[in-house]
């Protein structure tokens, strides 16, 4: 189980993004968690993905109450979230290749044999030809690039994937190639999926279940 219990989350000094905000997702499960831009929905998510200690609440992990974060975090449980953002542009080093950027995670954590193998494995599962490998992230598209994301994502066999918002600056036909990429791993791996975004028709058939925002957050006060 990937459970958010009560968190309360924000950034430096600065009022909480938002406060007391819970939510599951089951082992094989596919959640949604849709509200509009701003509400904190990418914040939530990087506190699923170990990447920003909450102000407050906890994040449980297969069993586990995660106690540290970022590369401070033990190694089975960084591993065991594979994380795709909404900006492909930012999220990729632009020095390297596409194939070293699915690569990234193999290389920090010492498997440096085995990336070979594995970026040939995932790159034809992600819609990804050969001659893309070899481009840096200036010589693609979006698209192109988003994919290579999505694999690095998938590199290191996640129990749990985080996208959030994939798919939200790519046309349609790349967003159901992603979205197709992931129900596939899903399937082979009965990975649990946490899919963030504002889009309620894709999110509804995507997942099995939608969540909105504001069911996340305890009940406001009333007077």
């Amino acid at each position: 189980m990937l459970e958010l219990d009560t968190v309360t989350a924000g950034y430096e000094r600065r009022a909480p993004v938002f406060r007391g905000a819970s939510l599951t997702v089951a082992p094989g499960e596919s959640v949604g968690l849709l509200g509009p831009s701003g509400c904190g929905k990418s914040t939530l998510a990087r506190v699923a993905a170990l990447l920003h200690r909450p102000d407050a609440g906890r994040l449980v992990l297969d069993g586990t109450e995660v106690r540290a974060w970022r590369h401070r975090a033990p190694r089975e449980l960084r591993t065991a979230v594979g994380v795709v953002f909404q900006q492909p542009r930012t999220a990729a080093d632009p020095r390297l290749t596409l194939a070293e950027i699915i690569a990234e995670p193999l290389r920090a954590t010492g498997r440096r044999a085995e990336a070979d193998s594995r970026v040939a494995e995932l790159a034809p599962a992600v819609g990804l030809t050969a001659d893309l490998l070899t481009r840096r992230p200036h010589e693609v598209s979006d698209g192109q690039l988003q994919r290579a994301c999505l694999a690095r994502a998938l590199t290191l066999s996640p129990r749990w994937l985080i996208c959030d918002e994939m798919t939200a600056m790519l046309d349609a036909s790349t967003t159901a190639a992603l979205v197709a990429a992931v129900e596939t791993y899903r399937a082979e791996t009965g990975a649990g999926l946490l899919a963030v975004g504002h889009d309620r028709v894709l999110l509804n058939r995507w997942c099995d279940r939608t969540v909105e925002w504001k069911d996340c957050l305890p009940p406001k006060e009333t007077r």
